[in-house]
């Protein structure tokens, strides 16, 4: 059996980025992976340029049981901490939108700086490891996998979560949480597409792969960014946003023409050519797609010209633009899921350390704990927050 100080479980970004940290302590570090090539969530994100983090990081934008909890590790290890790393590795980027950064170039340029740096810090890092039983003994870890035997006397869990299984994505530091006590809060996909009745989807079929801008609400929490009709139902940043804080039976409502007053619109257009139709005057406004699908939720006819359409049936229609409430069933689920929600208690955490209170040298870092971002950069920060500051002790 190979022993050594620290051994981390996953060579994601928060697995990596704990072990670089571990690594320039001195400390022998060893990380397992069960996957041939290491990095692979963060190789496919961001469309492939990896959105690495985002300026606008505050503990509003994550979800939690206990929001509070990732306030310690990322005021610790910051946004712009991390923007130092990725200068320093020549690494090219730029800011899109909502202060998201991503690689001017390929996202396999964060993998490559993260390997180098844990290689420089002297840790191994093992692939093609599939883990299998976890215990404690004498006061350290040990670890049976298909690569042998490990034991250490810090344990660093960086499994991820569930999300794109396709990947290898699996519930492994769950059930390691679980073996040692430590409790873990229902999982489900988040930042996913939602998905409709058949009754609601042949309605939406038509606009498969139109996007509009919109501002998409669930409860009282509501995003303005792109929508996008799918063949399964809804999708886009503003649903992905949406999806993490809808549950099974709530309704969204979908503002089509965020920013614009269609009613007013509407009425301008008719008093200065009112023998355009009301279809054509609307797709002035919103795709054409669009504006078809909400003149026929009005019950309007889109063909009368807009000097026959009383203020009455005009405001029924922009209502309906503004506020088109809908049902989803369901979501896509973890194969498409950017993260999961839920996972191991913050309660058991240390939450400057995010060793487990009862189990000393047991660490949990990245999505296995309850804390999940925005999209934008926001899970990718706490990866490296959460692995840094498990990083400084174990």
């Amino acid at each position: 059996m190979e022993t050594t100080d620290v051994l981390i479980l996953g060579a994601g970004a928060a697995g990596l980025f704990a072990a670089a940290e571990a690594g320039r302590r001195g400390r022998r570090v060893i990380v397992l992976d069960h996957a041939a090539r290491p990095g692979e969530k963060i190789r496919i994100s961001g469309g492939g340029r990896c959105n690495f983090t985002n300026l606008s990081t505050a503990p509003e934008r994550f979800l939690s049981k206990n929001p509070r909890f990732a306030l310690s590790a990322l005021r610790r290890f910051t946004p712009q901490d991390f923007i130092a790393r990725v200068d320093a590795a020549g690494i090219a980027w730029h800011e899109k939108t909502l202060g998201q950064l991503f690689c001017d170039g390929k996202a396999t340029q964060i993998v490559d700086m993260l390997l180098t740096g844990a290689a420089r810090a002297g840790a191994q890092l093992v692939t093609g490891a599939e883990v299998g039983a976890v215990r404690r003994e004498g006061g350290r870890f040990t670890v049976e996998s298909s690569r042998g035997g490990f034991a250490a006397g810090s344990l660093i869990v960086a499994t991820g979560g569930k999300s794109i299984p396709k990947i290898g994505a699996s519930g492994l530091g769950y059930k390691v949480a679980e073996q040692f006590g430590l409790p873990v809060l229902e999982t489900r996909p988040g930042l996913v597409p939602l998905t409709f009745a058949e009754q609601e989807l042949e309605r939406l079929r038509p606009l498969a792969g139109v996007s509009v801008r919109a501002r998409v609400t669930c409860g009282k929490t509501g995003f303005d960014e792109a929508l996008l009709f799918t063949h399964r139902g809804l999708s886009g940043p503003a649903v992905l946003q949406v999806s993490s804080y809808w549950r099974e039976g709530m309704p969204i409502t979908v503002d089509l023409a965020r920013g614009q007053d269609v009613a007013a619109a509407l009425k301008a257009a008719r008093g200065a050519a009112g023998r355009v139709a009301l279809q054509s005057a609307l797709a002035r406004l919103l795709p054409e797609k669009v504006a078809a699908l909400a003149l026929a939720e009005a019950g309007v006819d889109g063909a009368k010209r807009l000097a026959d359409q009383g203020n009455p049936v005009l405001e029924r229609l922009a209502s309906g633009i503004h506020g088109w409430v809908l049902r989803p069933v369901g979501t896509e689920g973890y194969r498409t899921a950017e993260v999961t929600l839920g996972g191991v208690d913050t309660d058991a955490l240390d939450a400057r350390t995010m060793e487990a209170k009862a189990v000393p040298g047991l660490y949990f870092v990245g999505e296995v704990v309850d804390v999940t971002g925005w999209l934008g950069g926001y899970n990718f920060q706490w990866a490296w927050s959460s692995g840094w500051a498990a990083g400084q002790v174990a």
